[in-house]
């Protein structure tokens, strides 16, 4: 049972990469990363791992064991984008990272905030990244709906700002019912999934 369990998870991770490596996944060259590179995970529940264990289950955790980098989890459970625009300077301050994988803006989708300001916000934590040195990568999340598809507002904001971006494993994660630990997280599988796939865009990126 073990070993089908295995097999399954390995052929769903398969076809995960082959969708996402057939979307709209911006493929933009990032800086190689050193062995004593610092990656920041910065982001909402998403990245702290709500649902698994976020010590060990974390896409961040699970992340790092793959690269072989310093991945901080720098997730906060419920924070809304003018939360993270707020916290985010001070973080970039203490870990000195290299590289910030962007995962924001989740919380401001559910509760209906205001779109605009979202991607004022969004623009507003790329340049404070950048102004501390750091490249920045983006992941998409998916708005509520029927269907499961990266809100436009992260793609907008992409190109606006030539950032980067990861548009479809988060929401391809969230319409696989064996990933998520309820209607909005994924479970141990589904982190482990989304790391993966971070892991190899990364490479292919050039970062790792």
């Amino acid at each position: 049972m073990a070993f089908k369990r295995l097999l399954g998870l390995w052929l769903l991770s398969l076809s995960l990469l082959f969708l996402s490596a057939c979307g709209d996944t911006e493929q933009t060259s990032l800086r190689s990363l050193s062995k004593e590179a610092v990656i920041l995970a910065f982001g909402d529940s998403l990245t702290y791992g709500t649902g698994a264990d976020h010590l060990t289950e974390s896409y961040p955790a699970v992340l790092s064991a793959l690269s072989g980098r310093t991945v901080i989890n720098a997730g906060v459970p419920g924070e809304i984008s003018r939360e993270g625009l707020a916290r985010i300077e001070s973080l970039l301050e203490q870990h000195q990272p290299q590289l910030v994988l962007l995962c924001h803006g989740g919380n401001d989708l559910i509760r209906k905030l205001s779109e605009a300001e979202l991607k004022q916000n969004l623009a507003g934590m790329i340049q404070v990244i950048r102004e501390q040195g750091a490249e920045v990568a983006m992941l998409s999340v998916p708005k509520p709906g029927l269907f499961l598809k990266a809100a436009p507002v992260y793609q907008e904001v992409a190109q606006l700002h030539q950032v980067p971006i990861e548009n479809n494993i988060i929401p391809d994660i969230e319409s696989e019912n064996s990933l998520k630990s309820d209607p909005i997280h994924p479970n141990a599988d589904g982190y482990r999934v989304l790391a993966e796939r971070i892991h190899e865009w990364l490479n292919q990126s050039g970062a790792l």
